[in-house]
């Protein structure tokens, strides 16, 4: 496929693994460029050092295009910036953050930049700031969310019209199926997270793997909302957090509650009665722990499958 996106980063197919902390290293990374797809290595969970072996790694195993994904956020932004550079990296997606920040300094390092937004206000904040792409990541998606809970099928078309360079569709997206959709609605690539969670080559903890493709539908929602909202399966952890909220705990007490490295406890370290669990609404459609590979060419043989199921109908049927 030779659309904007697959041109912008020199891919096969315009399908691109999230930079989900703890779950996003270099063997995900490089099994999913190698497989056709854009994989990002997630420097959240990482420190400087970390990130800078990892990035290594992935460039001893592949030959292809991957990325890093930066939050903004990050307290040793300066130090990341700088390992990026001097690594070689050619393509950084930035998240929770203002993108004018960084972007500048890295289109003159010949970085192509993407931004991930949750509405048409950082949208167009994101393509003024001067980044190349946007991911418009939807509210059934995992990890930190937006605040207006708008879903992916009325974010994607809006974001769309709202700015001119190309948009990556991002939550509640797992098949073929659904990026199809995702291209209705005007995307040219979709951004997938929790269906790469489930993956042999991520690094979250074999638990947690289990934990998500044992979630039913229902089985997670959007919590902290007062902090930074994320989408956690429902546990002992979870629990405690929405009753606190729901008696109308303050800022400070959900804070005592979350306390440090909660995510680490749970998606790396497997703890699934008190860690952090960050997985996407599609959990629910998982029942298989796959390679990476085999992830790429399933959803994108039924995309392929579903456009051409699509372009036979007749339309005299409606």
């Amino acid at each position: 496929m030779h659309n904007s996106i697959c041109k912008l980063f020199d891919i096969k197919y315009p399908i691109i693994q999230a930079g989900m902390i703890w779950c996003s290293g270099w063997e995900l990374a490089s099994a999913v460029s190698n497989a056709g797809g854009l994989g990002l290595i997630g420097a959240g969970s990482m420190y400087p050092e970390v990130l800078q072996s990892q990035i290594q790694k992935c460039k001893a195993a592949t030959t292809k295009p991957f990325g890093v994904n930066v939050p903004l956020l990050y307290p040793d932004i300066d130090k990341v910036m700088d390992i990026i550079v001097g690594e070689g990296v050619k393509i950084v997606f930035t998240s929770a953050g203002n993108p004018a920040m960084w972007t500048q300094f890295l289109k003159q390092k010949n970085i192509t930049v993407v931004h991930v937004v949750s509405n048409t206000k950082f949208a167009k904040k994101a393509e003024a700031a001067g980044v190349d792409a946007i991911v418009a990541e939807g509210f059934e998606a995992g990890g930190h969310n937006g605040r207006e809970e708008t879903t992916t099928m009325c974010l994607i078309p809006i974001v769309v019209d709202a700015v001119k360079i190309p948009v990556i569709a991002a939550g509640g997206i797992g098949t073929g199926r659904a990026m199809a959709a995702a291209f209705a609605l005007g995307a040219q690539a979709v951004q997938i997270g929790s269906r790469f969670v489930a993956s042999i080559e991520s690094s979250a903890h074999i638990n947690f793997k289990n934990a998500v493709i044992n979630t039913n539908e229902g089985d997670t929602q959007l919590a902290l909302k007062q902090l930074t909202p994320v989408r956690l399966i429902k546990n002992e952890f979870f629990t405690r957090v929405n009753t606190a909220e729901n008696s109308g705990a303050t800022k400070e007490e959900l804070q005592q509650i979350l306390g440090r490295a909660r995510a680490k406890q749970g998606m790396f370290e497997g703890d699934l009665v008190e860690g952090e669990l960050e997985i996407g609404q599609v959990s629910a459609m998982l029942d298989t722990i796959l390679p990476a590979a085999e992830i790429v060419n399933i959803i994108w043989n039924e995309f392929v499958d579903t456009l051409s199921r699509m372009s036979r109908i007749n339309q005299s049927t409606f």
